[in-house]
């Protein structure tokens, strides 16, 4: 089986958000253009000193989420998340961005209303 790269501009958003807020953030992508994204549990070590000068509890328990996005659409995805999932919210979630140089296991990204429209097609054929 031969490899290919796939040489497309992607980025990969990482987002660190507490334990139980990673819907917030997928639906938050999804708004904005992603389709997908892959959560990993995870665990902050934080200054204890930073708690008390900012006055917010630092939660230990972390997930993070990872989001490979078109670099045409990361900033609009990245504001989004930020809006709905950032420090400002229950999920007190930071993002941060890494360009993807090569890509080899997966197929380009398809369009989200590419994708709505074949459920909305496939769930008529069903019902036919």
């Amino acid at each position: 089986m031969e490899m290919q790269s796939q040489n497309k501009n992607y980025s990969l958003l990482i987002v660190i958000i507490n334990k139980g807020s990673t819907d917030l953030v997928m639906n938050a992508a999804r708004k904005a253009g992603s389709t997908g994204g892959t959560i990993a549990v995870a665990r902050g070590t934080g200054n204890p000193d930073v708690a008390k000068f900012y006055g917010i509890a630092i939660q230990p328990e972390k997930e993070m989420v990872f989001i490979v996005v078109d670099v045409e659409i990361k900033d609009k995805v990245m504001k989004q998340i930020y809006d709905e999932a950032g420090l400002g919210t229950a999920g007190q979630g930071i993002i941060f961005s890494l360009p993807i140089t090569d890509a080899v296991g997966f197929d380009p990204l398809p369009n989200l209303e590419d994708v709505e429209q074949k459920l909305l097609d496939d769930n008529a054929e069903k019902s036919e």
